[in-house]
């Protein structure tokens, strides 16, 4: 089994080796030099990935393209980067279906609480009719466009510093962080708790002086962020998948010649459906790490969540908000909500 450490390590080495390619490829300063920003530290699959199909597409270039790679919402909060791909400011930016809703509102099916079992039932339906249907919803906007594959950020968990949520009845009162949008509050406002939106640069410290007592994310964010530091508890409820949409402003890929746009899509896709394999590989070693260090586990039942929200009008209310279209590409997948 490969655990966290092995697989940043022999990541970390392919990358430095296609890096000395690089260099030897090539000296001089690249015709194009485009930023791409993203929320995860630098030691998750998904920058890792990122960093290694950027050099791979200078390396292909031979040095025209370089694509500088900002992890951990360096360049601003995902909400302040959001509006700087959209003005052409930042040429790329990874970002959740669901936090782009508040900008395409429909982006965020994808994130239905409860939606998907497995993976299987995720790739199914975001590469194909559901994942066609929100990349046509984000091309309307004009200013931005997503490439093909989506990213897996994972099946979120929650973590709690007060208590483990074995049921909806554990979340009652509950102060918990969620992200900037509305699904995650309309979400967890169904199952009773009290959601609080914070951006992901000040989660930990968020908890760590009691601002919330719980938050929900993949494991690899929750050791990634360190956050078994700041709790306790995690239940594994699987309560909402999420992905990375990797985007792009419009103009700037369009000023592109159509080679280099082709090398960015090629490497950009298929590091995608790399990283993918990374997180799965990731998640089976972090429970016994995580673990490890302290935070103690429950699994829920997720049906109990499910008749909750159907008892709240939580899927009537968000069918009723996406498109027919959109709802049955989704159903198409997941089966009737």
């Amino acid at each position: 089994m490969i655990d966290r450490r092995q697989l940043v390590k022999g990541l970390s080495a392919a990358f430095v080796a296609s890096s000395g390619l690089t260099l030897l490829r090539s000296a001089h300063a690249a015709e194009f030099s485009y930023r791409i920003a993203h929320t995860t530290p630098a030691t998750h699959p998904l920058h890792i990935r990122l960093t290694e199909a950027a050099e791979r597409i200078k390396a292909e270039t031979k040095g025209r393209f370089d694509l500088q790679v900002f992890p951990a919402d360096q360049l601003g909060s995902q909400s302040d980067v959001l509006g700087q791909v959209r003005s052409g400011a930042v040429d790329f930016f990874m970002l959740s279906g669901v936090i782009l809703s508040t900008f395409v509102p429909n982006s965020a099916i994808s994130g239905l609480g409860f939606a998907f079992k497995d993976y299987d039932t995720v790739w199914k339906a975001m590469d194909g009719g559901l994942g066609a249907f929100i990349r046509g919803e984000i091309a309307k906007s004009k200013s931005i466009f997503a490439f093909e594959k989506i990213w897996d950020n994972g099946f979120r968990q929650i973590t709690s510093s007060t208590r483990p949520v074995n049921t909806p009845a554990d979340l009652q009162g509950t102060k918990i962080r969620v992200p900037p949008s509305a699904m995650w509050t309309s979400l967890f406002k169904a199952l009773g708790a009290s959601p609080t939106t914070i951006n992901a640069n000040e989660l930990y410290s968020s908890l760590q002086t009691k601002i919330v007592d719980a938050q929900e994310n993949p494991l690899a964010v929750v050791s990634t962020f360190k956050l078994y530091e700041v709790q306790k508890y995690c239940s594994m409820t699987n309560h909402m998948w999420d992905g990375f949409w990797l985007l792009s402003n419009r103009a700037a890929f369009d000023t592109l010649p159509k080679d280099i746009q082709a090398v960015l899509t090629k490497h950009l896709n298929e590091g995608a459906l790399a990283q993918r394999a990374d997180l799965v590989k990731l998640n089976t070693s972090l429970r016994d790490d995580l673990g490890k260090k302290g935070l103690q586990f429950v699994t829920p039942k997720p049906s109990e969540f499910q008749d909750k929200l159907r008892a709240a009008g939580f899927y009537k209310e968000w069918k009723e908000k996406f498109p027919a279209a959109g709802w049955a590409q989704l159903e198409a997948a997941v089966g009737a909500l």
